[in-house]
């Protein structure tokens, strides 16, 4: 095909970009009322893991989440069946995005261990009652566009020949591509954990995933032309999304840089001198706080990189899935969503500042 390599210049990317578009305008309004709300976060995980153990692509995994927010905002679902219930939307979204072969079979589900300590088996006439219910709830139509969607359409000049590190020209244009991916997959899967993200459009969620990753990446300018042209979206647009996203993303990073500084064995100087060398990047979180509000401003320029760091990774995310237990009752589930327990709490307040840069280079 002659525009294999650059299909998203061809017109049938055009127009399936402009009907992924019309149909966001006609999804489904989310209203926050389930009773079970705040157990969302839980079962979220729960779908990753599934998703992640059988390599399932992200449109499935994000539109299993979806059908799981639009289900519990419309039954009062009892905990016990949202286990099947995420399960279901789970396959049902595998069925419809991803490749026959790839979705998950009922013995091998049932063989998981996260279902063995959910003391939960799933039985063939359980499942597919669950999926007439879902199906009937959707009105059999699971044609509904997610962020999962339009990210790899965004993604395609989200970095390119003229972008700016630092204010200075890039020395890697493919190693930054690299990590653009990198960031925008751990900002999509941070769109997952909160349904406060199911205020905005899915294509805005995808645009700010990008101008986030870009901002993180000190590329200029943050959100350029190019970007405001294919996605219909200024910068003053995803401010409110990208900020909630970068909030998010110090909220893990120190989380991150606590527990390399608390790693058993070491004697307390060592520690403090690890502390001292992990926040030794945080001085710049007063410049990229402006930058928040004035995208077309420039980096000031610095020493050239020599391309990105080695270990130049993005904060982890969803470090307590591999983990996740299974409450056997409703008084452990709350506990595993407390605030103060280990799982982050991500219902963000809006301060309009960027307060924290993480180092994402090594100087």
């Amino acid at each position: 095909m002659e525009l294999e390599d650059q299909w998203w210049k061809g017109q049938l990317a055009a127009d399936m970009y402009q009907e992924l578009r019309y149909k966001e305008l006609k999804l489904p309004s989310f209203k926050g009322q389930s009773p079970q709300l705040n157990f969302r976060r839980y079962f979220a995980d729960l779908i990753a893991i599934v998703s992640n153990r059988f390599r399932l692509c992200p449109a499935a995994r994000h539109l299993a989440v979806y059908l799981l927010d639009l289900f519990m905002d419309r039954y009062d679902v009892t905990v016990q069946q949202l286990h099947m219930v995420s399960l279901s939307c789970l396959l049902l979204a595998s069925k419809f995005e991803d490749r026959e072969d790839r979705v998950p079979k009922l013995d091998t589900l049932n063989s998981l261990g996260c279902m063995s300590s959910m003391n939960l088996v799933l039985t063939k006439q359980g499942l597919l009652h669950m999926e007439l219910l879902l199906l009937e709830t959707f009105q059999w139509n699971l044609y509904l566009p997610t962020a999962a969607h339009f990210i790899e359409y965004y993604l395609s000049i989200a970095v390119q020949e003229g972008d700016l590190h630092d204010g200075w020209p890039m020395t890697c244009l493919e190693k930054t591509k690299l990590y653009m991916d990198k960031y925008a997959d751990y900002f999509m899967e941070v769109s997952l954990q909160d349904h406060v993200f199911l205020c905005f459009a899915p294509s805005l969620v995808a645009a700010a995933c990008v101008a986030a990753s870009r901002l993180i990446l000190h590329l200029s300018p943050t959100w350029p032309p190019r970007l405001q042209c294919l996605t219909g979206y200024t910068w003053e647009n995803l401010v409110p999304c990208a900020e909630k996203m970068l909030i998010a993303h110090d909220s893990d990073v120190k989380e991150a840089n606590k527990q390399k500084c608390q790693q058993p064995g070491q004697p307390p100087q060592q520690q403090q001198q690890q502390s001292q060398a992990v926040y030794h990047g945080s001085s710049q979180a007063g410049t990229v706080a402006q930058y928040l509000h004035h995208p077309s401003m420039q980096y000031p320029q610095q020493a050239p990189q020599q391309g990105l760091a080695l270990n130049h990774r993005p904060a982890s995310y969803l470090s307590h899935s591999s983990s996740l237990q299974a409450p056997n009752n409703t008084q452990a589930i709350t506990t595993s969503l407390d605030p103060k327990s280990n799982i982050p709490n991500r219902a963000y307040q809006v301060s309009m500042h960027y307060t924290c840069a993480a180092p994402c280079f090594d100087r």
